[in-house]
């Protein structure tokens, strides 16, 4: 399910088909490397959320509560990070 509007997804196809030298780009500055100085990658990007029920044992429950809110928060970026460094490791 898109959000983008059939208007906008048939501009785009046929910008698609453009080559670059055709584009007027003139209303969009050009970036130098200044321009992304403090720029983080996937700030905004918000993965899509799935319940799911799972078991955990009681002391790894135990220590993932006491260390403050946020407990399913912290086992998905413990879990990412897992995930990051095996797709890294396997390519």
């Amino acid at each position: 399910m898109s959000k983008v509007p059939e208007k906008i997804k048939k501009e785009i196809a046929v910008l698609t088909k453009k080559p670059e030298d055709q584009i007027d780009f003139s209303d969009i500055p050009e970036t130098t490397k200044d321009n992304w100085e403090g720029a983080t990658r996937g700030r905004f990007y918000k993965p899509i959320k799935k319940q799911l029920t799972i078991r955990l044992d009681a002391d790894v429950i135990e220590w993932l509560r006491s260390r403050g809110k946020g407990y399913q928060t912290r086992i998905n970026k413990i879990l990412r990070k897992e995930m990051i460094h095996d797709l890294q490791t396997h390519q």
